[in-house]
């Protein structure tokens, strides 16, 4: 397992990595994610494993016998721009050698187990989280997909095109149970001294984009009482919006802006800032973002601004199935292991949604950083991982 697992991960290191920060570049339907599709496909077939593959790019490799209900695992291989190496690759790569340690086990699975990659989880390109698996459960159609459009304007369409892609989603229809293996994103494990967890449910979160807009001026002629400047409406929003998360115990965080004219001795015309919103319930998040958005306007007509929000996506709360949870976390030789929740989103929780029953196992994270190419894991743990994704596998195939 140690040489398999190793090796695999020598292979994906390099692909899409920057030399400037060691971050990674995995955008949907770009040279590096499809290289990735191309090399899990390698992998699949080196197994003996039968590929099905859709026209947006979800592919899952097949292990056991043909038809009937099938347990479901794996992860994506996208990345978010300068992100690290374990965020999705981390459950591709375990699960394919989990299904190395089943059959050195001699395991012969009664269910067919798949493992999956799913298309543009990040969101990154195309601003919508979870795409390859929002198409894959019927949560996303076609049509509302197509309008889709990237930073440089271009449309889902033609990007699936240029790498030979036709928009077909594939059907879950068969899937009774989906595990996905994930790198921590926080600290929990690290305090709880657990190599792995399971976890009980993802938090509600959204997209906003706050559009600002006032008036294009001189920097050095235009006096400061003159001025309708979105920079500044847009500065008091941000901060408003740390604060009101603090105050809730939820997330807020404006990680992308765009200025035009986006000139160094212009007052701007417009401010375009994204806003990545969570918390604890449905209800808190939109208290959240709904005092954001006041505190917003608010300032904007003091500034002689004008603010827009737009709602970009909403993923509800996810409360896993909790006897699959319990299934998976307890009667190991080594104790029940840790049950937790998280604040991030996955594919998890599209297929949870869907009415698939759905689980995660987590991986210990020594820092709790993710999305960033400081994020980590230990190889000990990484093969922790790999071994408890067997055995869950092999409790649900049975």
């Amino acid at each position: 397992m140690t040489d398999d697992f190793e090796r695999m991960w020598a292979d994906l290191a390099p692909v899409g990595r920057s030399a400037a920060s060691g971050g990674y570049f995995r955008q949907p339907y770009l040279a590096a994610e499809t290289e990735l599709r191309a090399w899990f496909a390698e992998q699949a077939s080196a197994r003996g494993l039968r590929v099905e593959a859709d026209g947006v790019g979800n592919v899952i490799a097949w292990w056991g016998p043909a038809g009937g209900p099938a347990v479901l695992t794996g992860s994506h291989l996208d990345s978010v721009l300068d992100g690290g190496a374990y965020d999705g690759p981390l459950g591709v790569v375990s699960a394919l050698a989990a299904i190395d340690v089943l059959g050195s086990r001699g395991f012969v699975p009664g269910r067919r187990i798949g493992v999956s990659v799913f298309a543009e989880e990040e969101g990154s390109r195309f601003g919508l989280a979870c795409l390859g698996s929002r198409l894959a459960t019927g949560a996303l159609s076609w049509a509302e997909a197509r309008e889709l459009r990237d930073r440089s304007g271009v449309p889902l369409p033609d990007a699936l095109e240029a790498v030979g892609l036709d928009g077909s989603a594939l059907s879950l229809a068969e899937v009774a149970t989906f595990v996905e293996l994930h790198v921590e994103q926080g600290r929990d494990l690290v305090k709880r001294g657990a190599a792995v967890g399971v976890a009980s449910g993802i938090w509600p979160h959204g997209r906003y984009r706050f559009d600002f807009t006032g008036e294009a001026n001189h920097a050095g002629t235009t006096g400061m009482e003159d001025r309708a400047d979105p920079m500044l409406t847009y500065a008091m929003t941000a901060l408003a919006a740390n604060k009101q998360a603090r105050l809730a115990g939820a997330r807020a965080t404006f990680g992308r802006v765009e200025v035009a004219p986006n000139g160094t001795s212009a007052v701007p015309s417009r401010v375009t800032a994204w806003l990545d919103a969570r918390g604890p319930s449905e209800e808190a998040l939109s208290a959240l973002v709904a005092a954001v958005s006041q505190q917003g306007a608010d300032r904007a007509g003091r500034d002689g601004t004008a603010l827009t929000v737009t709602t970009e996506s909403v993923s509800g709360s996810v409360a896993f199935d909790a006897d699959l949870a319990g299934r998976v976390a307890t009667d190991h030789e080594g104790g029940d292991w840790p049950v937790i929740p998280t604040q991030a989103g996955h594919d998890a929780g599209i297929l949870s949604a869907a009415g698939i029953p759905s689980a995660m196992l987590f991986v210990r994270n020594p820092t709790g950083v993710s999305h960033s190419p400081a994020e980590s894991a230990q190889m000990s743990d990484c093969l922790v991982g790999v071994s408890a994704l067997a055995d869950t596998l092999e409790r649900l195939a049975r």
